[in-house]
């Protein structure tokens, strides 16, 4: 099995135990630009690259979130990030790590970047950096499986943006050809994902804040 599937089974069995809880947007928007808290995000941002093993789940959910916040940050949108993926589908392993670090440091929880450097070190067979990065990964996913279980509107899953949307459907495995509908809500947008039946609800975030 390759390792990356390996390690998101890990992952999913991982997170089916933890506990669920409610996300205040305000309150995080509050706490990580007070310099005087504890979710400092500056302060939460050093302790995730330098011990990611120490960071807790309210610090994770901090993280996670608080990135709506933050007045920069990197999109796929971005020439930068495009360029990126070209030299990923290169397999320029290397370069694409390197560069993909360098803007890491600028957008230290992004999980579309932090994707791209666990391809590139499970590709190079670099355990060591795999590790480091899988670690920050999964604290950002967990504060994803903290904010719900999907099974309907009032618990769906939490998410900053589209592509963390599909990070979390490949995490879970969900079907391609499942069906999707959307309907508009307060803050964002309902997305139902149906596959035999089943329902999962995902709640992408605008960020109007």
């Amino acid at each position: 099995m390759n390792r990356i599937f390996l390690f998101f089974f890990l992952l999913i069995s991982i997170l089916g135990f933890s506990q669920k809880s409610r996300i205040d947007l305000d309150q995080i928007k509050k706490e990580i630009t007070d310099k005087e808290s504890d979710h400092f995000y500056e302060k939460m941002v050093f302790k995730f690259q330098a011990l990611p093993k120490s960071i807790d789940s309210l610090e994770a959910q901090h993280l996670y979130y608080g990135r709506l916040f933050l007045d920069k940050t990197v999109s796929t949108s971005d020439e930068n990030f495009k360029k990126i993926l070209k030299d990923l589908h290169k397999q320029k392993y290397e370069e694409t790590a390197e560069k993909t670090k360098n803007l890491l440091s600028k957008d230290p929880t992004n999980l579309d970047l932090l994707m791209i450097m666990l391809q590139c070190y499970d590709k190079q067979k670099d355990l060591k950096n795999f590790s480091y990065y899988y670690g920050q990964f999964q604290l950002l996913t967990r504060a994803i499986f903290d904010s719900g279980d999907g099974k309907n509107e009032e618990s769906a899953y939490l998410v900053n943006s589209v592509g963390d949307e599909y990070i979390l459907l490949n995490i879970i495995r969900f079907p391609m050809g499942a069906k999707r509908s959307s309907q508009p809500t307060e803050g964002g947008m309902f997305d139902i994902w149906e596959n035999n039946n089943t329902k999962t609800y995902i709640k992408v975030i605008y960020n109007d804040f």
